[in-house]
């Protein structure tokens, strides 16, 4: 049995390429291993959102090859720059494009004997639901894929070029995944895609992820679902009140704003209108929710007076959770001509600055749980009795911790009431 060395890059999406890939691989006869050193073929499914991802991913590329391994470059970087991969790095063994790893089989079959290149010119992501996923993270939580590419056109992504347009899945298949995972030992499952809420529209006429999530909720043994992703304009109040009323969906939502700015909104190509009205229904409908955001400093012509507005913006909306991101100048996209283009001096001061308030909001918000039992999933136990867990309010990997001290015996996975006892900027405290 051949061996196949896996390498994976990049967000929870890809990840669920590289474990359909993994899967393929298997069903083919193959074994896969994560360790590199065990085969001399290694599928590298690369980034390509931003420049430093595409570092990440090159620089894996090239140890891979220094150490004489024949290379397959997968994802988005090899539909992003193709013919520059094989240029730059002529050892490379292939590659395949972000909607092409179906055909990784007849790829192999070419290794030591000619270079392959299957790359699309016209990326068309239709989720291949022959594959069986083999998991490559087996813990309390997993991610499902409810669509992928994406309709819209933001001024700074690349996504929509790499992926080509919005593709949902079958309500029946979604599901099915998810009762599987939970026969397995998942308790936590994470929805994504480009955008989720826009979620069915292609295929059945109208957004149904509300509709999606009442039908998950009624799977038994599962305990969380959480929603990644959301888009500002199909955040409508049937969405609202699934996920308030569904027991299992955790009051999180995740809706990546970019800015606040009306005028930066419309340069950026995204839905121009004041968030505040639709955060404050966001809080009104879903009580005790947690609300995480992400913003986008630096980009083509933001002024200090754009900038101030989301100061202003952020300090006054107090989001839960806050990510902030430095303009990343990628070809192929409507930005990459826009001038003036920010001082990369000047966009890192505004990422501090815009930070060092949100982490003053997140230390006044988190100090609220101390002295509250809450919900917690279970990450991982060491021996020394130091548990890692997370609220519901925390998306794996990107939010925060609970770090707990215990003497009782817990297993990952389960859901335990923790008594919270202290709190930093990101992460609380917790005994059992």
């Amino acid at each position: 049995m051949k061996k196949i060395a896996l390498i994976s890059h990049g967000c929870a999406k890809n990840l669920v390429d590289s474990e359909l890939i993994s899967g393929l691989l298997i069903q083919n006869g193959y074994e896969v291993t994560l360790n590199e050193n065990e085969s001399d073929i290694a599928i590298v499914n690369t980034c390509s959102f931003i420049c430093d991802a595409e570092r990440e991913s090159i620089h894996s590329i090239l140890e891979l090859v220094e150490k004489g391994k024949n290379v397959i470059v997968a994802g988005c970087l090899a539909q992003k720059h193709a013919d520059e991969l094989k240029a730059e790095i002529p050892e490379l063994a292939a590659v395949v494009g972000t909607t092409d790893f179906t055909k990784i089989i007849d790829v192999l079959k070419h290794i030591n004997k000619e270079y392959v290149s299957e790359v699309s010119s016209k990326p068309e992501y239709n989720y291949p639901e022959e594959i069986k996923r083999a998991q490559i993270t087996m813990g309390a939580s997993s991610y499902i894929k409810i669509a992928d590419g994406c309709n819209y056109r933001c001024g700074y992504c690349v996504i929509p070029y790499l992926r080509g347009d919005y593709h949902s899945r079958k309500m029946e298949n979604i599901i099915s995944e998810a009762e599987e995972m939970v026969k397995n030992g998942v308790t936590e499952i994470i929805l994504i895609a480009q955008d989720t809420t826009g979620y069915g529209i292609d295929i059945y006429g109208k957004p149904m992820l509300a509709e999606l999530l009442k039908k998950l909720n009624k799977i038994e043994g599962l305990g969380w679902i959480r929603v990644m992703y959301a888009y500002p304009t199909n955040m409508n109040d049937e969405l609202l009140k699934a996920i308030a009323e569904c027991d299992k969906v955790v009051k999180y939502v995740d809706i990546p704003l970019q800015h606040s700015d009306l005028e930066m909104l419309k340069l950026m190509n995204r839905p121009s209108f004041d968030y505040r009205k639709l955060i404050k229904k966001i809080r009104s409908t879903i009580p005790d929710v947690s609300i995480r955001t992400a913003f986008i400093v630096g980009y083509p012509q933001e002024t200090e007076e754009m900038f101030d507005n989301l100061c202003n913006f952020v300090k006054e909306m107090k989001f839960d959770r806050l990510g902030v991101f430095c303009y990343s100048r990628e070809k192929g996209t409507p930005s990459y001509s826009m001038k003036p283009l920010v001082p990369k001096k000047v966009a890192k001061e505004r990422y501090n600055k815009l930070m060092a308030i949100q982490q003053e909001i997140s230390l006044e918000r988190n100090k609220k749980f101390v002295g509250k039992t809450l919900p917690c999933i279970i990450e991982c136990a060491s021996d020394e009795g130091e548990v890692i867990a997370r609220t519901q309010y925390d998306a794996p990997e990107i939010d925060g911790i609970v770090n707990i001290r215990t003497d009782k015996v817990v297993i990952p996975g389960d859901i335990e009431i923790v008594k919270i006892t202290d709190a930093t900027e990101y992460d609380l405290i917790g005994e059992l």
